[in-house]
């Protein structure tokens, strides 16, 4: 008798939902940084909070904050590389797991239509060839290189 199929379900979550914590390359020492958003309180202690992104490398101590709309670049994505068919990406941890799981599923589930929630979900956004069957092998083992770029050996 042969096992289950492993099954995905998607968990209808968006690509804003990763965006909180966002692994990047450090525009000093080019080593591992993290990018976070947080809530920050208007200058008179009331009103509507902004965010708020902060940069912070442990390897050379960068620490920069900086507001919304004030013109600065992002710095480049830790988590992405390139295969044959275009970029894997992905933000943090979370998102990477999240886009393994769907890409090992041989069976994959969305919501069905009368439901009512999001429809364009992250999962139901991916590009076509990373859904497809028979490019499974290379995007599985592109995920596995960015997850080792991470992870300590």
């Amino acid at each position: 008798m042969s096992a289950a199929p492993v099954r995905f379900r998607d968990p209808l979550t968006t690509v804003y939902e990763f965006s909180d914590s966002i692994l990047v390359r450090c525009p000093r020492c080019e080593a591992l940084a993290h990018y976070d958003r947080r809530p920050a309180v208007a200058p008179d202690g009331h009103g509507a909070s902004y965010p708020h992104r902060r940069l912070i490398c442990r390897s050379c101590g960068l620490a920069r904050s900086s507001q919304s709309g004030d013109g600065r670049c992002h710095p480049a994505l830790w988590l992405q590389t390139g295969t044959r068919h275009g970029v894997v990406w992905a933000y943090n941890l979370e998102q990477l797991d999240l886009l393994g799981r769907f890409v090992a599923a041989p069976l994959r589930e969305r919501p069905p239509w009368y439901e009512h929630g999001r429809k364009m979900t992250y999962v139901a956004r991916l590009p076509a060839w990373i859904k497809r069957a028979r490019n499974r092998d290379e995007v599985l083992r592109a995920l596995d290189r960015l997850r080792a770029s991470v992870t300590p050996r």
